[in-house]
């Protein structure tokens, strides 16, 4: 049995969720796919049962975060099928996506498809990034969101951007407290930014600023220490964190540390979109690749559509209205509404999304990855799966492996069971070092399926007609 539907959406953050929302409302038929097991995404993670077991929570985590419950309640009462809990683990040249679900595998074909994937944590190899006890910021927020916790001890926070903010004063409307924050950005930052602020002023960009200099005045009152312009960073333990190294104001400091949460700002995740063959770019704004797209999110492969932060980094709100222009698009591709219907929507959506997205260049340039993010010591292990170091890579590279997927069959980088979303734009950075080039220039593994491990059964009881029996 091959399930048909008009539109299948992958992901039920903002961007799949008011995707989604709207199609359904209208009477197209919608699937949406999440590996979850409640809508929400990352960024509105267990918003539902936070709201209905946990009102104190939700309102620690901010109204942000509560914003998210009514999204979740339009989603629910939309009538589109919701699939919790599924992997999709290919998209074939036909537009026929492979899931996998409760331990079984079907094929399902959509008319149009739309990618909302979000985006990951840009990865930080730093070195000692791989000892127990080092997490990321958004893996903190899921502790934070799911149950009220963080780690016990002592926990430094290190690197920069908007989410250290917010996740400091999560934490101390919880009652939490870390132990340090180590900013990793430049103090010159600002004033090399300076010319994009009458832009950033614009449409939300005040209230997103006036945020965020709240949020900074909370962390100086908090009483946190907090060390400026930190680089040659070490994470120092045997089998587990134990301290951190670094320098801060020209002195070298170490302070001690059973748990240390990284964060340099997030990227597109673009495996399931490469793995559709996709065409991708360099975004040198936000030193990231991100998806080809036109101005309605249709990307090179016909029939797939890409919004969210999986398109560009842009932030919820803005997910929001880029999610219900590409459901315009789609609508317009099966003839639900006309030209006329679809322009004079799409038009206040195009203008919040505006809106929402002339803060994004003040931001790139406040909170751009430290070098060392990108471009690791030699004895930084670049790919965690393989344990294959940063000096590997450089002597592969200076050797004529030119390319990620020549890396990929030399060394084993990206052979492991992330399939290369860890180290991917690590690798792709240390290539473009050595060749100096754009990463853009030196490309990205070829992703194949399946995206995520599956048992061999599942694979081998997969009949003819694309059902696991």
């Amino acid at each position: 049995m091959i399930e048909h539907v008009e539109v299948a959406v992958i992901g039920a953050g903002p961007a799949g969720m008011s995707a989604a929302t709207w199609l359904a409302e209208r009477g197209v038929s919608t699937l949406v796919l999440d590996e979850q097991q409640e809508p929400g995404g990352q960024i509105y993670r267990s918003v539902e049962r936070v709201a209905e077991s946990a009102p104190s929570r939700l309102a620690a985590l901010g109204s942000d975060y509560a914003h998210g419950r009514d999204v979740v309640r339009a989603f629910r009462a939309s009538g589109c099928t919701f699939w919790p809990g599924s992997t999709v683990w290919q998209i074939s040249s036909r537009s026929e996506l492979w899931v996998s679900r409760n331990g079984v595998s079907r094929k399902i074909v959509a008319d149009r498809i739309i990618l909302a994937t979000g985006a990951m944590e840009r990865p930080v190899p730093v070195p000692g990034w791989t000892l127990p006890g080092v997490l990321t910021v958004g893996a903190l927020q899921i502790l934070l969101k799911g149950s009220g916790m963080a780690v016990d001890g002592d926990l430094i926070l290190i690197g920069s951007g908007p989410l250290l903010y917010l996740f400091v004063s999560q934490c101390l409307a919880l009652g939490l407290r870390p132990a340090a924050f180590l900013d990793t950005s430049k103090r010159s930052a600002p004033w090399r930014a300076a010319h994009l602020m009458p832009a950033a002023l614009r449409g939300h960009g005040l209230s997103y600023i006036q945020k965020g200099l709240r949020l900074k005045a909370e962390l100086r009152r908090s009483g946190i220490p907090v060390f400026t312009e930190c680089d040659a960073l070490r994470i120092e333990g045997e089998d587990s964190v134990r301290s951190v190294s670094f320098r801060s104001g020209g002195k070298e400091r170490t302070i001690q540390a059973t748990a240390v949460a990284l964060h340099e700002g997030v990227i597109p995740l673009q495996q399931l979109a490469r793995q559709a063959g996709c065409r991708h770019v360099w975004d040198a704004r936000q030193q990231c690749f991100r998806p080809w797209l036109d101005e309605w999110g249709n990307s090179s492969t016909p029939g797939i559509m890409i919004v969210g932060d999986g398109a560009g980094i842009g932030g919820a709100r803005a997910a929001e209205h880029a999610g219900r222009i590409a459901a315009l698009a789609a609508a317009r591709t099966l003839c639900r509404i006309d030209d006329e219907e679809r322009d004079r929507i799409a038009a206040g959506e195009r203008r919040e999304l505006a809106r929402h997205l002339s803060v994004r260049p003040l931001l790139d340039a406040l909170y751009a990855p430290a070098v060392t993010t990108r471009s690791p010591d030699d004895k930084v292990i670049a790919c965690r799966c393989e344990e294959v170091t940063a000096q590997a890579v450089r002597a592969t590279a200076a050797l004529g492996n030119e390319g990620p997927d020549q890396m990929k069959r030399v060394i084993r980088c990206g052979m492991g069971p992330c399939q290369g979303r860890m180290c991917g734009p690590v690798v792709s950075q240390l290539i473009a070092d050595v060749r100096g080039c754009s990463p853009g220039e030196v490309g990205y593994y070829n992703v194949r399926p399946p995206l995520k491990p599956l048992p061999l059964a599942e694979i081998a009881l997969i009949d003819r007609e694309g059902y696991t029996g």
